[in-house]
C-alpha cells in the first residue's frame, strides 16, 4: 500500500502498522513509546524550564493500564444528591462480594470535599437534574477541588440524556452536561481526563453496563479517551468475576492482526482472557504467525474481501476453538488523493476493505446463527469519518459508513444480548505517522487536549472494553479515542 501525500491524517490502516512484540505488554513497545521525543524532552530539567517560560506545550505522561495496579490512584470524591448518587458512592466504597465479583470496588470514597486531600477521581452523579440551576452545587464543589486532582486523575459525570417530550427545564439541564463536560475536559491538566456516562431513562445506575462503563472511564485503560460522553441504552450485560480477565472463555477474531493496531488488539484481548484468531492477508503470514504465537492463539491467512471470508473465519473458529463470541473488524486501507485525482480503482479498493468486507462477514455470521451467546462486534472507524480530512474522501466515507453499519447492526444482535459498536481513533503513533514530515507530525500530535499522539494500545483498550460482557448496554455507538481531538466533537 502507498500513500502519496503525507499529512496528519487520523486513524491509519492497521495493515500498514508495526505492532507490539508478540506476547509483550502492548504499551511497552520502545518503537512506539519513544516516538515523541519532544514529550520526553520537556518532562524535566532545562528543557522543561524553557518550555514553561516560552509557553510551549508540555504534554503529560499518561497513566496506562498495568495488570494488578489500583483502579484509581487515590481517594474518590462523589458529588451529587439523591438516592442514585448515594447508591453509586456506596458501591464504589463497598468491599467486593464473596468470589471476587465486582459488586463492590473497595475505593476510598468521600461524599464531601476534604480540605488538603488530593483526589484520584471525582464522580459527578447528575442523574436527578430537573433544572439548569441544579448544576450549580456539584459543579462549584468540583471547581473547589480541581487543583487537588491527582496527575492522570479522572472526572466522570453520570447523567441522563435529554429526550423529546421532556419538560424544557429538564431537557436544558440534561443537555447542559454535554457542554460542561466537554469544556471541562479541555481545562484539565497533568494527563487527567473528563468523560461521561449517559444513562438512558429506565436503566438503573447500578446496571452492569453503567458500572462497566464507569469502571473503564475511571481506569488507566481509558488513558487517551477524553471529552467523550458514552450513552448506555440498556441495562444488559454482566460484570466479570475477575476485572483483570473480563474476556475469560471468549473467542475473538481480529482482522488486520499482523501488525500495528491489530496486533495490539490481539495482545490486549488475550491479556484479558480471550482466545484469539488472528486474521490477515497471506502476504503477512510471517508477522501474522508471530502475533498468533505470541498471544497463544491461532492464525488464519485470508483476504477479508474474498466472498468466502465469513465462511472461512467461522469454520476456523469452530474447528479450533469451538465457538465464536467477538468479531473485531480492524483491517483497513487508505488510498489518499484529492477527489479530483481519485481513480475508480482507488475508491473501490478502500470501500471494499474498510466497509464492504465487514458488512459481508457480519452478514454471513448472522445468517449462519454463529453469534448467539451475547456476541460483540467491534469495528474500527476514524475521526476522519466524523470530521473529514483533506485528501481522504474515500477513507472518510468508508469510516463514516462503518459507524452507520454498527448503529444498524446493534438491533440485530440485541435479541441474543449482543452489541455492535465502533472505535474511532485520532492521531496514533505508528510507523506510518512516523513518515509524516517532522513539523507536520508535531502539529498533529498537539491538536488534542492531551497534546500528544495516542498509542495502538489505547485503541486496543477501548476495543477490549466494548468486547467485554460488561458493555452489553452500549448499542451502536462510536467511542472516540483521540485525546479530545480538536476535530469533530
Amino acid at each position: 500500500m502507498t500513500t502519496t501525500t503525507p499529512r496528519p491524517a487520523l486513524h491509519r490502516p492497521a495493515t500498514d502498522r508495526p505492532g507490539p512484540v508478540p506476547g509483550s505488554d502492548p504499551g511497552s513497545d520502545p518503537a512506539l513509546t519513544s516516538a515523541d521525543a519532544y514529550l520526553r524532552l520537556v518532562q524535566a530539567g532545562p528543557a522543561a524550564a524553557v518550555a514553561r517560560r516560552l509557553g510551549l506545550p508540555r504534554p503529560p505522561v499518561l497513566r496506562r493500564h498495568v495488570p494488578g495496579a489500583p483502579l484509581v490512584e487515590g481517594p474518590v470524591l462523589v458529588l451529587g444528591r439523591g438516592a442514585e448518587a448515594d447508591a453509586l458512592a456506596g458501591l464504589l466504597a463497598a468491599a467486593p462480594a464473596a468470589g471476587g465479583r465486582a459488586d463492590g470496588w473497595d475505593l476510598d470514597v468521600h461524599r464531601h470535599p476534604t480540605e488538603g486531600l488530593r483526589y484520584g477521581a471525582v464522580v459527578l452523579a447528575l442523574t436527578g437534574l430537573e433544572h439548569p440551576g441544579d448544576l450549580a452545587d456539584p459543579v462549584l464543589a468540583l471547581a473547589g477541588v480541581l487543583r487537588r486532582l491527582a496527575p492522570a486523575g479522572r472526572v466522570v459525570t453520570v447523567s441522563r440524556p435529554a429526550r423529546a417530550g421532556d419538560p424544557p427545564a429538564r431537557a436544558a439541564a440534561r443537555q447542559a452536561v454535554d457542554g460542561f463536560l466537554r469544556s471541562l475536559a479541555k481545562e484539565l491538566r497533568g494527563g487527567a481526563t473528563g468523560n461521561g456516562v449517559v444513562v438512558a431513562d429506565g436503566v438503573d445506575v447500578l446496571a452492569p453496563a453503567v458500572l462497566g462503563t464507569l469502571r473503564f472511564l475511571l481506569s488507566a485503560r481509558s488513558a487517551f479517551v477524553d471529552g467523550q460522553l458514552l450513552p448506555v441504552d440498556s441495562g444488559a450485560g454482566t460484570l466479570p468475576a475477575d476485572p483483570e480477565r473480563p474476556l475469560e472463555g471468549r473467542v475473538a477474531v481480529v482482522t488486520g492482526a499482523a501488525r500495528g493496531i491489530g496486533a495490539a488488539i490481539a495482545s490486549v484481548l488475550a491479556r484479558d482472557g480471550a482466545r484469539v484468531v488472528a486474521v490477515d492477508v497471506p502476504a503477512a503470514g510471517e508477522a501474522l504467525a508471530g502475533v498468533a504465537n505470541g498471544v497463544r492463539g491461532t492464525a488464519l491467512a485470508l483476504d477479508v474481501t474474498s466472498r468466502d471470508a465469513g465462511r472461512r473465519i467461522l469454520e476456523h473458529a469452530l474447528a479450533r476453538h469451538g465457538h465464536l463470541d467477538v468479531v473485531v473488524h480492524n483491517a483497513g486501507i487508505t488510498r489518499d488523493k484529492l477527489l479530483a485525482n481519485t481513480t475508480p480503482d482507488r475508491w473501490a479498493s478502500v470501500l471494499a476493505v474498510n466497509v464492504e468486507a465487514p458488512l459481508r462477514i457480519t452478514e454471513h455470521l448472522l445468517a449462519a446463527g454463529a453469534l448467539t451467546d451475547a456476541p460483540r462486534v467491534v469495528a474500527l472507524a476514524s475521526t476522519s469519518g466524523i470530521a473529514g480530512n483533506r485528501g481522504q474522501t474515500g477513507y472518510a466515507a468508508s469510516k463514516a459508513a462503518v459507524m452507520g453499519m454498527v448503529a444498524a447492526t446493534a438491533p440485530l444482535l440485541a435479541a441474543v444480548g449482543g452489541t455492535a459498536n465502533a472505535v474511532a481513533p485520532g492521531f496514533v503513533e505508528t510507523e506510518m505517522t512516523a513518515r509524516i514530515p517532522a513539523l507536520t507530525r508535531q502539529v498533529a500530535r498537539r491538536l488534542n487536549t492531551l497534546q500528544q499522539g495516542g498509542l495502538p494500545v489505547d485503541v486496543a483498550e477501548a476495543v477490549a472494553f466494548l468486547a467485554s460482557p460488561a458493555a452489553g448496554g452500549i448499542l451502536g455507538q462510536t467511542l472516540r479515542v483521540c485525546g479530545q481531538s480538536m476535530v469533530g466533537r
